[in-house]
């Protein structure tokens, strides 16, 4: 059916404008209470966490007063991380989460993701009831009164659960002890949370982007402007450095030297060292259509493989369930380990990186640089002027498979529709930068003549 509210992560969207406004909180807090209320004989508790922008409040409580005008118990994390509010909402045994974040986007916009009772997202399906629901005359005709209207209250002790079960994924065995860390929590949800996890495990941890004022989250820090974190690193000659975004679910890695670390490389080194610990379940990482066959090398060459799904951290989890894979994660810095939690994770992840360099006593620049050979790649992103099947276009088809015939077995292209906007997207992957880059461009340019015509 078509989506009104949903797209591919949640809703998103201007805050206060369109579908991202307090009257959409309400009904997506009383849909959510009420199918609760359907699965349990209980009031039904739902755990609502928040990032650091200003509308934050706003959706706050206009969702918090949903929930309790059909009945429910709500509780409140303040700023948490989406990955904590997945495991309070396990942890406390609650019905339903709420996560009020627009991840990596500006401060202007904002969202609003739902987790199960078992921490997960939840599937297509119950997005769309919970559609029906809030356009339907349901919510409004079962509204309890009296003594049986839902309460809220603040768990004041989120964030140091939420930091307690992060630690519980270290090994115990080992301390970051002598271990000098930057950490820039993009003034985002992480600002209390990250700092914590690292210097109570023994870390000296210098942490930016932890000045929160509801207006700069993701401004110039953490994984949308990683340069910041780089440049801390090499002034303040850390070992490492983590820039995590704004909901804190993903994280760009640097290493000693001030380089940015490849969401692939980053994934090469889980997946193999798992892979020889035996470890990493059916031997297979799970990741999107957009890593690069060096990554595939890389994981093959120790005996795995890797599989693909659509781009988006949720078809990555879908695929680990539905399979019974342990490992998955995107380029872009999403690191999914279903063995400690449901969801991508920026500090899990950054942790379990630590865990392999203490292990080995190698700076994270060797183990990066030997892990993996890098295949040259080239993304291209251009604005059409309409949106068309691919199958019905074919000179760019042609193209594609010219540049593909160029390649061979050394290379790859893929071509695909943003899920958004009139948008395509290029990746063309080979030995030689400047050729894959000469048929990127071909390839664009081609598509422009044929929508233009």
């Amino acid at each position: 059916m078509a989506r009104k509210y949903f797209g591919t992560d949640g809703i998103r969207g201007k805050a206060n404008l369109g579908n991202m406004t307090p009257e959409v909180a309400f009904r997506l807090g009383a849909a959510v209470t009420y199918t609760a209320k359907q699965r349990t004989k209980h009031q039904p508790r739902i755990v609502v966490g928040k990032d650091t922008r200003i509308s934050g409040y706003l959706f706050e409580y206009a969702l918090s007063a949903g929930a309790c005008a059909m009945g429910g118990h709500v509780l409140l994390t303040g700023p948490l991380p989406t990955p904590g509010v997945a495991h309070l909402t396990t942890s406390m045994r609650a019905d339903a989460g709420v996560v009020i974040s627009a991840s990596h986007n500006p401060y202007e916009d904002n969202g609003l993701k739902v987790f199960g009772p078992d921490g997960f997202k939840l599937p297509d399906e119950q997005e769309e009831r919970l559609e029906q629901l809030m356009d339907g005359g349901v919510l409004d005709a079962k509204r309890p009164v009296g003594m049986h209207i839902g309460r809220a209250e603040r768990i004041e002790t989120a964030w140091g659960r939420y930091v307690q079960f992060v630690k519980g994924t270290f090994p115990s065995d080992l301390t970051l002890d002598g271990l000098k860390v930057v950490v820039d929590a993009a003034h985002g949800a992480a600002y209390v949370t990250a700092p914590h996890v690292f210097s109570e495990l023994g870390a000296n941890v210098h942490a930016i982007g932890i000045a929160p004022n509801g207006k700069n989250i993701n401004h110039e820090r953490g994984a949308v402007y990683p340069s910041h974190c780089a440049k801390e690193v090499k002034r303040c000659k850390a070992d490492v450095g983590f820039a995590l975004d704004g909901d804190a679910d993903r994280v760009i890695v640097i290493d000693e030297q001030g380089r940015e670390v490849n969401g692939d490389a980053i994934m090469a080194l889980f997946a193999t060292r798992m892979l020889r610990a035996g470890t990493l379940k059916k031997r297979t990482l799970v990741t999107t259509v957009m890593s690069s066959i060096g990554l595939e090398h890389a994981v093959r060459e120790e005996g795995g493989k890797i599989v693909r799904v659509d781009v988006g951290d949720r078809y990555v989890v879908e695929a680990m369930r539905q399979h019974g894979y342990n490992l998955g994660g995107e380029q872009s810095g999403h690191l999914v380990f279903l063995d400690h939690a449901t969801t991508g994770d920026g500090t899990l992840g950054a942790l379990q990186l630590l865990a392999i360099m203490l292990r080995e006593r190698r700076p994270l620049s060797e183990l990066v640089d030997e892990v993996m050979q890098p295949v040259p790649q080239v993304l291209l992103g251009v604005v059409l002027p309409a949106r068309r099947p691919l199958s019905e276009m074919p000179k760019t088809t042609r193209a594609v498979r010219d540049a593909e015939a160029k390649l061979k077995a050394e290379g790859r292209v893929l071509v695909r529709w943003s899920g958004t906007e009139p948008k395509l997207r290029i990746l063309v992957e080979g030995p030689d930068k400047k050729a894959i880059a000469t048929m990127a461009k071909t390839i664009a340019h081609t598509a422009e003549q044929e929508l233009s015509a």
